[in-house]
């Protein structure tokens, strides 16, 4: 094991001079730094095969990559999910009718919300809860988990009873799309929705409330987590950037941290790059003072335009790099992972690190 964890760091290396970020070299605090942009060689070796519970920092793995047990059915009981629709017709925040919309591309009438309330969880109590973007996403893995990990006999491999709400995205993708609105601007107004409109849609379903009529979610921050990948990580960062006060906990996959947001959109006036802004230009994450939050990131060495020049402000893998680097250098809680020969929201990356994640995030958590 001690062999291959060095071999992949010299993988690493060989991969960030690949990566077009002209050259000169120096080492520091276990990064390598290329001309202005970090590529990250420091990592933590993986303990039994899993990432280590607690650990912040900075980790390599595959190129092999197998499921994770606590992500499969092992026959513990479940709990109840559900599924209903919110029209978007009925929303006040995204009707959509934005007038940055490309009308070529395709909106929603109505959006599918997944709801899975755990076998641990108590009719009564305030329940932490995860929301995860483009739904259904990957519901499936995180009830599994829920089931398996919520009565882990190991208290670092526990996870707290949280509800799953999985939000369906308004359509189609990129800039001019309602996807796109949704996940790519830099605002408010998606962390908004989610509080103000997703919530209590759940708590008053008649189907959940039949079920669970003293179901109820947390106020507080640190009990809320979102997680999403590509624009939906983005939006998971944006979420928690802009209210800290609603939404603590992070988990980003292949995040698309570059210049998506719409031209015309009323934040292109405050932040012209979107959410390059974050680690690069502004570097909003450098220059501000550090947010209450705990945040996760990933990229694949293969992920979207990962050769592209920095002028592009379109490349993945340069992007996850420097958000990474700055959020170590601000002290945040944080974890990033480089999965080696893998793309884009690589189904295999969930399937190996998902259950060390949701770990990993919900440390610390603690009911009140």
């Amino acid at each position: 094991m001690n062999h291959l964890f060095h071999v992949v760091k010299r993988r690493l290396l060989r991969h960030c001079f690949r990566a077009s970020l002209t050259a000169s070299t120096s080492m520091a605090l276990g990064w390598l730094f290329l001309g202005a942009t970090p590529c990250l060689v420091e990592a933590q070796e993986p303990s039994n095969g899993n990432l280590a519970a607690t650990a912040n920092g900075n980790f390599v793995i595959g190129p092999e990559y197998r499921i994770d047990p606590d992500l499969t059915d092992r026959g513990n009981p479940k709990g109840k999910a559900f599924e209903f629709a919110m029209p978007l017709a009925e929303s006040k925040i995204y009707k959509g009718d934005d007038a940055t919309l490309d009308r070529k591309k395709p909106i929603r009438k109505e959006r599918k919300i997944f709801v899975y309330i755990p076998a641990a969880y108590v009719d009564g109590t305030k329940a932490p809860v995860l929301v995860m973007h483009d739904g259904p996403s990957h519901f499936e893995l995180v009830r599994n988990a829920l089931d398996n990990l919520t009565r882990s006999p190991d208290p670092l491999r526990r996870l707290p009873p949280f509800i799953v709400i999985s939000v369906q995205n308004g359509g189609d993708d990129s800039k001019g799309s309602q996807r796109g609105l949704e996940y790519d601007t830099l605002s408010d107004r998606l962390a908004r929705f989610v509080n103000d409109e997703v919530f209590p849609a759940v708590l008053n379903h008649p189907d959940i409330r039949s079920a669970y009529p003293k179901l109820a979610i947390t106020d507080d921050p640190w009990g809320r987590a979102v997680m999403g990948c590509s624009s939906g990580g983005a939006a998971a960062l944006t979420m928690g950037w802009f209210r800290p006060d609603l939404f603590r906990r992070l988990i980003t996959y292949s995040g698309t941290f570059v210049d998506q947001q719409d031209d015309d959109a009323a934040e292109e006036s405050q932040f012209p790059l979107g959410a390059w802004e974050y680690h690069s230009s502004m570097n909003l994450i450098g220059n501000t003072d550090k947010k209450p939050l705990r945040i996760f990131t990933h990229v694949a060495e293969n992920d979207l335009r990962a050769n592209d020049p920095e002028e592009s402000y379109h490349n993945w893998v340069m992007a996850n790099e420097r958000t990474a680097a700055v959020l170590k250098s601000k002290g945040y809680d944080y974890r990033y992972v480089f999965s080696k020969k893998s793309k884009h929201c690589d189904k295999r990356v969930f399937e190996h690190t998902l259950a060390d994640t949701l770990v990993w995030m919900w440390h610390g958590y603690e009911e009140k």
